[in-house]
């Protein structure tokens, strides 16, 4: 789905009955598996609490939190991601925290605002709590415990993994921003739209300085569309840079593989578990990348901020998450067969071009988006208003 769909379906939905694109979860938590949960500690960010947990479980017990993007709610989010779909074929438990309106006009999870991005304060303490509800309540494996979220879900999950490290075992940032770039309005807007780079040491202390955790370090699975107009794309490579220092990993990228027509990069330990990974979407808007996955299944539909691009992020996801390998009655597809990995053995012009390279070589020019009959001005405005940056 291209931007100008996305601002035409959202400029339709407002149109139609005056209700935001939020609201529109409301009807849709009513056929939603997701479960409220109202009493999980003292929750001091203010955020509603949404579970599901499946018939089956997987053992050992495992544990996948969700969080949406702006104008989305929890049901929304995972209507159109699947998430609930995966969980119940898979067998893992999930927690979909939801935002409110009486934090955030536009239902962000407020990822810039220095009171909900530090331990044990505000949003991030919440979701903290609400995770310690769900291990205490449905016996979670403190080792399997995973976050991930798209845009300021996204930004929200790099504050997770920063501020509670020693919680979870791997996270996936989607269209999101790397830890601690911001903690005002003139920063996040500088982050989203230029995403000015920094050297990676500085980056990985932003994390190293949100708690007194000093490692083993989360795995991390960074995903963007290289189209991304709301959040520059430049954004994946900082946020990549960030956890190979934090990883003690080069960054030249230790393999190239094409997973569904897309670049992946992988770096991996002297074990070869892979510890980050880098998923570049080519031509994709803002949202998050929907396709069919290994298994000839679909997760999650199209809608705004929830794009057809031919790859399931969903599915990869739960994969390099090692929740995939586990269906009930051993029920599977027959494999496809693998992708041979490039080694990369040192720098070469055919290598694989980062994200923020890439963009600035397709040099979109104005008359293409005057072509296309796009307003500027309109992008702008909604891409603040996706951020939290604008009411």
């Amino acid at each position: 789905m291209s931007l100008a769909r996305n601002v035409d379906l959202l400029r339709r939905l407002s149109k139609a009955d005056g209700l935001r694109f939020a609201e529109l979860g409301r009807s849709a938590g009513s056929s939603s598996p997701l479960e409220e949960v109202t009493s999980f500690g003292s929750n001091p960010g203010n955020l509603r609490m949404f579970k599901f947990v499946p018939a089956q479980l997987q053992k050992p017990r495992a544990l996948v939190v969700v969080l949406h993007g702006c104008g989305q709610t929890a049901a929304t989010y995972d209507l159109g991601a699947g998430w609930s779909t995966l969980a119940r074929h898979y067998g893992f438990a999930l927690l979909m925290p939801e935002q409110q309106r009486a934090n955030n006009s536009n239902t962000c999870f407020n990822w810039f605002n220095p009171e909900d991005t530090a331990r044990d304060s505000g949003e991030a303490c919440s979701i903290r709590e609400m995770i310690a509800h769900m291990a205490e309540a449905h016996r979670v494996d403190p080792r399997r415990i995973f976050v991930t979220g798209l845009s300021a879900g996204g930004g929200m999950t790099s504050v997770m993994l920063a501020t509670y490290p020693d919680v979870f075992a791997a996270g996936a940032i989607i269209a999101g921003l790397p830890y601690g770039i911001a903690s005002n309005l003139r920063e996040a807007l500088d982050g989203m739209f230029h995403s000015p780079a920094r050297p990676a040491r500085e980056l990985g202390d932003l994390v190293r300085n949100a708690s007194d955790h000093r490692g083993p370090w989360p795995k991390v699975s960074v995903w963007h569309g290289s189209a991304d107009r709301t959040v520059n794309p430049g954004n994946a490579d900082e946020i990549v840079k960030q956890w190979l220092d934090l990883h003690d990993l080069p960054e030249m990228p230790m393999a190239e593989t094409d997973v569904d027509g897309y670049p992946r990069q992988a770096w991996w330990n002297k074990d070869g578990e892979t510890l980050v990974e880098s998923y570049s979407i080519a031509d994709m808007a803002h949202g998050t990348p929907l396709g069919v996955a290994d298994n000839d299944q679909r997760y999650g539909m199209e809608g705004a901020f929830l794009i057809e691009a031919g790859i399931s992020s969903s599915y990869h996801i739960a994969k390099f998450f090692g929740l995939t390998g586990w269906i009930p009655d051993a029920k599977t597809s027959a494999p496809r067969p693998a992708v041979a990995a490039k080694p990369v053995l040192s720098p070469a012009p055919h290598l694989a071009r980062s994200i923020r390279a890439a963009v600035a070589e397709e040099a979109i020019a104005p008359k293409r988006d005057k072509a296309r009959g796009l307003d500027l001005g309109q992008i702008i405005t909604r891409a603040l208003t996706a951020a939290g940056l604008m009411k």
